[in-house]
This record gives C-alpha cells, sequence and structure tokens, in this order.
C-alpha cells in the first residue's frame, strides 16, 4: 500500500492558506510580521530624534574629541552666516524700532522708545535671527554632508571597523553650531541695536541721550543671559535635526535633498516652539526691572 502523493518521501509540502485545515502532524505555517502602524510614524521619529539627542550629549563628554573636525565646521558655519545675519539684523533692528517708537509716540512715553526695542531685539529677534540662519545655511549642509555619506554607505563601513559615526561627525558638528550660535547672537544684538538707534534718531527724530538713558530704564543684565542661552539651544536643536534627518534619508539621491528641506521646516517649528516656552519661563522667574 502506496502513500499519497503528498505525503510521500521528497514530495515538497505546499504551505496552507489562512482558512484552511491543517493537516493532522502538520506544522503551522508561520504567520508573516506585521507593517508598523503608520499612524505612529511621527511617534517613533520623534523618539529617535531625542534618542539622538541623548547619544550626542553622552559622546559630548568621550575622548577622543574631533578638534581638526570641530574647527573645520565652526569656520564653515561662521563664513556662511555671518555676513547675512549682519545684512539681516539692520532691518529687524529698524522695523522695530520705528514700530515701537510709533507707539510709545502715541502713548506719550517717547523716551523709552530706546530700551522697549532694545529689549525686543535682544531678547526675541536675535536669537531667532542666528537659529534661522544656522538651520537654514549651516544646518542644510550638515544634513546634505551626512545624508550623502549614508547613501555611500560611508557610516555603516565606520561602524563596522568599529568607529562611532555620532561621536566622528555628528558630536563636532553640533558643537560648532552651538558655538557660532552664541557668538553670532552677540554680533546680531549688537548690529541689531546700532540700526534701530540709527533709524529711531535720524528718522523718528528721536533724542539720543534719552534713547541710550532708557536702557537702564529698562534693560537689565539677565536678559542678555537669556538671550545667549536661547542661541545654544537653538543651535544644539539645528544641529541635531540636521544630523537625524541626514543618518537616515530614503529613497537614494533624491531622499537626501528631501531629508534637506525636511531638516529645515522642522527645526523652524521646534525653534519658535521652544522659543515660546523658555520666554514664558524666563518672564515667571525674571521680574521685569522695576517690577
Amino acid at each position: 500500500m502506496t502513500a499519497p502523493p503528498s505525503l510521500q518521501p521528497g514530495t515538497p509540502r505546499t504551505p496552507q492558506t489562512p482558512g484552511t485545515p491543517q493537516t493532522p502532524g502538520q506544522p503551522e505555517a508561520p504567520r508573516p510580521p506585521r507593517p508598523p502602524l503608520r499612524v505612529l510614524a511621527p511617534l517613533r521619529e520623534t523618539g529617535k530624534l531625542f534618542a539622538l539627542a541623548a547619544a550626542v550629549t553622552r559622546a559630548i563628554f568621550r575622548r577622543p574629541f574631533q578638534v581638526r573636525e570641530f574647527i573645520e565646521q565652526f569656520w564653515f558655519i561662521a563664513s556662511v552666516t555671518i555676513l547675512p545675519a549682519a545684512l539681516v539684523s539692520i532691518p529687524f533692528g529698524a522695523v522695530i524700532a520705528l514700530q515701537v517708537g510709533s507707539l510709545t509716540e502715541q502713548l506719550g512715553a517717547q523716551s523709552f522708545t530706546g530700551g522697549a526695542s532694545v529689549l525686543a531685539v535682544i531678547q526675541q529677534a536675535s536669537p531667532l535671527i542666528v537659529a534661522l540662519l544656522i538651520s537654514g545655511a549651516g544646518g542644510s549642509a550638515i544634513c546634505a554632508d551626512l545624508g550623502s555619506r549614508k547613501i555611500r554607505e560611508e557610516l555603516d563601513a565606520m561602524e563596522v571597523m568599529g568607529v562611532s559615526p555620532v561621536q566622528r561627525l555628528v558630536v563636532p558638528r553640533v558643537l560648532a553650531t552651538m558655538s557660532v550660535a552664541v557668538l553670532l547672537n552677540g554680533m546680531v544684538s549688537v548690529v541689531g541695536t546700532l540700526g534701530g538707534y540709527f533709524f529711531n534718531v535720524i528718522m523718528q527724530n528721536g533724542t539720543p541721550g534719552a534713547y541710550l538713558a532708557s536702557f537702564s530704564a529698562l534693560a537689565q543684565l539677565p536678559d542678555l543671559y537669556i538671550s545667549e542661552i536661547k542661541a545654544l539651544i537653538f543651535g544644539f536643536i539645528a544641529g541635531i535635526v540636521a544630523a537625524h534627518r541626514g543618518l537616515g534619508p530614503r529613497g537614494g539621491p533624491k531622499g537626501v535633498g528631501d531629508a534637506v528641506n525636511q531638516s529645515v521646516v522642522i527645526t523652524f517649528l521646534l525653534l519658535f516652539f521652544v522659543n515660546m516656552i523658555i520666554t514664558a519661563v524666563y518672564l515667571q522667574i525674571v521680574p521685569p526691572k522695576g517690577g
């Protein structure tokens, strides 16, 4: 008596379709894994972003430190942002001075124009100008560089050789964006203040002495501190977002271009959101001058 063809030795077994009863003694066919839910994709990307930020923070204090890479990235980011930042800060300071001067003139408090405009430039305008320029010029270059290395499999080769791409490439770039942001913020604050002084005194017939004297009436040293802290945090965010999108491009060279655009847009959104939180906390902790 011969066995059925399906049970003879050497006969391949056909996999059972779902819903088909299994033959007794036959192992159950493995089920294919479920695809990840697309609804949770933003949460996964957010988790990867925070994980990269934590990894970079830990790697900053590890040796060896890539001094040459840091200097090269610092000089590159500074060279592409110094002139645009100076040119953008002049009209920003002028617009703020003209608007604040017009408002204070209507209220009969024209003597406080200088202090009010300088507070607006130092606390709000200067860190945002620096962060937007760094993310648009330096951050896009960082994202494109890391993305091109990723699609050429250079980062995978570094991991095979035991070299951490985060410590070797990401940490120097993030530190460079933070350092340039802090130094550039001081320059933008000075240029914006001088632009506001020129337009208020020359175009609105303001008094130079009253403009300068109002500094001590409204401004205080913590205003400069919070401006530099904002610039430091914004530079860190710009570098982390650019590195995160550069380390994970999809779709070859076209994916690198898409990652650059995404990094700039994501950085802009995060900057305005973080700026709102920092400003609200600062105004609650540090009382206004004379308050």
